[in-house]
């Protein structure tokens, strides 16, 4: 039939077609009654393409251990620091921004790989200012920070290495010292400032690769253009 001929035609046209995963729901083009049903699902599945699906963030594991230190921020500043105190906020924010940061990149992630970029980068930096103030309040008042090679540093670490349920943590949490506490919420830091880095640089990696969503855009345009004239 024409409407058959007119589909081959147009899949010889289409250069990137292999890669389409569901062109298997169109094997039989026999079926076919209207040439703009199969036209409507080649460019619909370019449009997924053109706005690609991204992850849960609850899967990133950076996002599971920011989540983790603002659990264990807000109990340590609910107890431990007064309210009307500067550093209550400032703190209570920083750990905020560490994990809101991360979900709000993964959300513009689809058409703005540099805002992921830029908002991931925030959440790295907010950690870092969160880092400063856990280790103000133990020197300003004459607290122990755990040293490099102490032990009890070194069963923090494979503790943050193990687990990054906040459940988990927050049973630790309201049975330690306020000393234990910002310790094992400086180990945490540390540890989510390494995925961060690490995330930032697979963004950086891919973004040059591959572009942003302009380039894609112009991709896609550029290969279909042929099939609108």
């Amino acid at each position: 039939t024409r409407a058959y001929l007119n589909c081959k035609l147009l899949l010889k046209d289409l250069k990137d077609l292999k890669d389409l995963k569901d062109l298997k729901d169109f094997n039989d083009l026999n079926d076919l009654n209207d040439l703009n049903d199969f036209k409507d699902f080649i460019f619909s599945t370019m449009s997924e393409q053109l706005i690609p699906h991204r992850g849960n963030y609850k899967q990133l594991l950076s996002y599971q251990k920011t989540n983790v230190i603002f659990c264990m921020t807000y109990y340590f500043v609910e107890h431990y620091i007064q309210k009307g105190d500067r550093t209550y906020d400032q703190m209570l924010q920083a750990a905020r921004s560490g994990k809101q940061n991360i979900i709000e990149g993964c959300a513009a992630s689809s058409t703005s790989a540099k805002t992921e970029i830029k908002l991931v980068n925030v959440a790295k930096a907010s950690l870092q200012e969160l880092l400063e103030d856990y280790e103000d309040y133990l020197k300003t008042r004459g607290l122990r920070q755990r040293e490099e090679v102490s032990a009890e540093l070194t069963a923090m670490r494979d503790l943050g290495r193990k687990h990054n349920d906040a459940e988990f943590f927050m049973a630790l949490t309201e049975t330690r010292p306020p000393e234990t506490i910002a310790n094992m919420c400086i180990v945490l830091i540390k540890q989510a400032d390494y995925l961060l880095y690490k995330q930032l640089q697979r963004l950086s990696d891919d973004f040059m690769k591959e572009g942003g969503f302009t380039e894609r855009m112009y991709r896609l345009r550029s290969q279909n253009r042929p099939n609108h004239q």
